[in-house]
């Protein structure tokens, strides 16, 4: 499983794993129950590996703030999501110290330690996880 396969669906619960390519969009598997579903262009899919955390100077990859709380939970589950919003906030800033606190609000974090959590419930290898994404050129 790589990060560049996992992608969110708005409206559904959890995390999804892209499986295959079908003729009208994709099949993905849920991280929570391992079922498959199709789709297609009238869901909104987010990857993983496309969002990023607002801070003070620039955009953090979620990639990086997955790596740093892998990192610090040694690959193990992090504090519950449903923590109360000072714990939450206390702890987002432990792992990425400068995000804009005014425009990463409380759920987005809640979000992301409810991911981090699935995915090292999963045995996810945060390890793996690249600091720089390699892009892919093509020359002409």
């Amino acid at each position: 499983m790589e990060l560049k396969d996992i992608v969110a669906i708005n409206g559904k619960p959890g995390l999804y794993e892209i499986k295959a390519q079908s003729k009208g969009g994709i099949i993905v598997e849920s991280l929570i129950d391992s079922k498959r579903i199709p789709i297609t262009v009238t869901h909104n899919i987010s990857a993983l590996n496309e969002i990023a955390i607002y801070t003070y100077e620039e955009e953090i990859p979620l990639r990086i703030v997955l790596k740093s709380i892998g990192e610090k939970e040694n690959g193990k589950e992090a504090l519950s999501h449903k923590e109360n919003d000072k714990v939450l906030t206390s702890y987002f800033r432990e792992v990425l110290p400068n995000f804009d606190e005014e425009r990463v609000y409380t759920s987005n974090i809640k979000k992301i330690v409810q991911w981090y959590n699935l995915l090292a419930s999963k045995n996810f290898d945060f390890a793996s996880i690249k600091e720089v994404q390699e892009e892919t050129t093509e020359q002409a």
